[in-house]
């Protein structure tokens, strides 16, 4: 019968390694969660190149568990005195620094999820549980060090995992293969170096370790060499030999430099007519009493010939004799050591190894400029890019076990994105000025009439099929978006909440609130939309006119302040307000004082004369006067 207990079910969940989940349709999607599909396990090629490196002991190709790692313990040795020095040191802090970077809203870690009770879940397992803002840069340290991070993973059954312990790689031991009829099952032992590990006490089996299933352990490492499987490969493995050429180089040249750079003195001792058979012996007595300084200890009375630290062995001692040589002491200068050009090449060598740029570490004199910088930063970006995917690969595995064990399955389980901060800000930058360029191209294209839209999104943006269509309804919901604000803006009404459209044009009020899913509103007969677009005024569709007036230009709308508008040429009266009759007695003095001049002024006084006249006549005749 299956065990049917949480960690039987993670240990079947776990088995293949890559949990394959069904998101709707025919889509699946993977979490691979120990990058089985990025490395082959047994290959002809994997075999030859093993026998040429010193994870092999035997020279069969495939090592025993133990061999590998008394070869690991001799790496990590070498790892550990590699820390010791200044430009590895920097190197791997830079390593965890740039992988670890804060986003720009703040986060060590994006996590992305179209349910908000799982991001929620994450959220609370990475920050609140995991500490992962404080623990994710030595957690990444070490990984980039030895090439291998082991995370123990407490789980509760009902509340997921509660806690996780760092395990040192000196005392893991990952095991394949066990299992024949499962290639993929994996587990890890404790084989404590101490007898007792501090956080899980005494040792519990019988063979002296501690078991630990696939499920239980999050197993960060490098495994982009496939020699060093199933463990990685440390970030400063490929550097290991240049910097024990490097320290002995140094050494040397720290050697030669104390040996061989201070002055020298030369005794030029003035033997005059001693025998040559007794120059040997005089000129030993000389080098004695000038080397050394007779000491007399006052409690044992002992009698020491002191070192005399003023003098050095490599003094010249030289017997002259001659008429005009007396004793002399001359001085001769220091051998000048300038050749360091083997120590810069290898230096450099180093440095090229690790793959960051000269002037993170302040060997800036190789920097031309601001541009080559520029180009080295994205190049170490791609390199922190490549760490970050296999940090996210851990994780995922952790959310993982986090939400099967609160009772996610199916699709849930991997409802899920994580990201980490982008390492570069140049990196970002080119992308954003790529994608400038190709948006100036395609306005370019439309603007001039070159190429048709669909030529553009296929050739230039590399839009699919199922794109095109989804980014077109994005943005006809981006312009009802924007309609929708306006409204609000404008005139204090949500189109969404009441389904209408206020003091829009006639366009607008025939679709009512049908753009936010609303019943669609017909506009009403007497309604400037109804005169506009409803000429019938009916919801039938046939024309009624007669056939000679069917069809042809539309009918013109009323006028105002003309004889069609619907109160006439003047609704106001301002014409006729304006014509005040004449009063009868300023009418009939206005002709006695014209008299009979015939100037020009007074003939067109005569012509408005006959005008008030006539319009006189006409005024008293419509009200009935004589």
């Amino acid at each position: 019968m299956a065990d049917k207990s949480l960690f039987g079910r993670l240990q079947r969940l776990f088995s293949t390694n890559v949990i394959v989940r069904n998101v709707g349709g025919k889509k699946l999607k993977i979490a691979d969660t120990d990058q089985v599909q990025k490395q082959v396990k047994s290959h002809l090629v994997d075999r030859y190149s093993k026998l040429h490196t010193n994870l092999d002991l035997v020279g069969t190709g495939y090592s025993t568990v133990h061999q590998i790692m008394a070869a690991r313990l001799a790496l990590f040795k070498d790892y550990e005195s590699m820390d010791s020095d200044p430009i590895i040191s920097s190197a791997l802090d830079i390593y965890s620094d740039e992988s670890t970077m804060k986003g720009e809203y703040g986060e060590v870690i994006e996590i992305k999820s179209e349910n908000e009770n799982i991001k929620e879940i994450l959220h609370n397992l990475f920050y609140d549980i995991m500490n992962i803002e404080f623990n994710l840069w030595p957690w990444v340290r070490n990984m980039v060090k030895y090439g291998d991070f082991f995370l123990h993973l407490d789980i509760n059954e009902k509340y997921g995992i509660t806690n996780v312990v760092p395990l040192s790689p000196y005392e893991i031991v990952r095991a394949e293969g066990e299992d024949p009829e499962n290639p993929y099952y994996t587990k890890f032992y404790l084989e404590s170096i101490e007898g007792a590990h501090p956080y899980f006490g005494q040792k519990n089996s019988g063979k002296g370790k501690i078991e630990f299933e696939n499920f239980q352990i999050a197993h960060f490492r490098l495994a982009n060499d496939s020699n060093f499987l199933p463990y990685g490969k440390s970030m400063i493995e490929s550097t290991r030999k240049i910097w024990k050429q490097l320290t002995l180089m140094e050494d040397a040249m720290l050697i030669h430099r104390i040996m061989r750079a201070p002055s020298k003195r030369v005794f030029k001792i003035d033997i005059g007519n001693i025998p040559p058979a007794e120059v040997d012996n005089y000129m030993q007595r000389i080098i004695n009493k000038m080397k050394k300084t007779p000491v007399m200890d006052e409690q044992t009375g002992e009698y020491n010939l002191k070192y005399n630290m003023q003098n050095l062995t490599e003094d010249f001692f030289m017997p002259v004799r001659g008429g005009d040589s007396g004793t002399e002491i001359s001085e001769l200068g220091g051998i000048d050591y300038d050749s360091t050009e083997d120590v810069e090449y290898l230096k450099n060598k180093l440095l090229a190894s690790l793959r960051v740029p000269k002037a993170f570490l302040g060997f800036d004199e190789n920097v031309g400029g601001k541009a080559t910088l520029a180009a080295e930063d994205v190049r170490f970006a791609r390199t922190i890019e490549r760490i970050q995917r296999i940090i996210i690969s851990e994780l995922t595995k952790i959310a993982v076990v986090h939400l099967y064990s609160q009772g996610y399955t199916d699709e849930d389980l991997v409802n899920f994105e994580l990201d980490l901060a982008s390492p570069s800000t140049m990196y970002e930058q080119e992308k954003i000025e790529l994608l400038g360029q190709k948006v100036s191209l395609a306005r370019d294209m439309i603007s001039d009439k070159i190429l048709p839209y669909q030529w553009i999104y296929d050739n230039v943006f590399n839009f699919s099929d199922k794109e095109k269509v989804q980014i077109q309804n994005q943005i006809i919901d981006d312009q009802k978006e924007k309609f929708r604000h306006s409204q609000i803006e404008m005139e204090g009404n949500d189109p969404q909440a009441s389904g209408e459209s206020v003091g829009t044009p006639s366009d607008m009020q025939t679709g009512g609130g049908g753009l936010f899913g609303g019943q669609q509103q017909q506009p009403d007969d007497d309604s400037v939309a109804g005169s506009i677009f409803d000429p019938f005024s009916d919801d039938e569709s046939e024309d009624e006119r007669p056939e000679d007036e069917q069809g042809g230009r539309p009918q013109e709308m009323n006028k105002p302040f003309k004889d069609s508008g619907a109160r006439g040429r003047d609704p106001l009266g301002k014409q006729t307000k304006n014509r005040r009759p004449l009063a009868l007695a300023h009418y009939d003095a206005l002709k006695k004082t014209m008299g009979i001049k015939k100037s020009k002024n007074i003939i067109q006084e005569t012509n408005k004369v006959e005008e008030m006249n006539k319009e006189y006549n006409e005024y008293k005749e419509e009200n009935g006067q004589d």
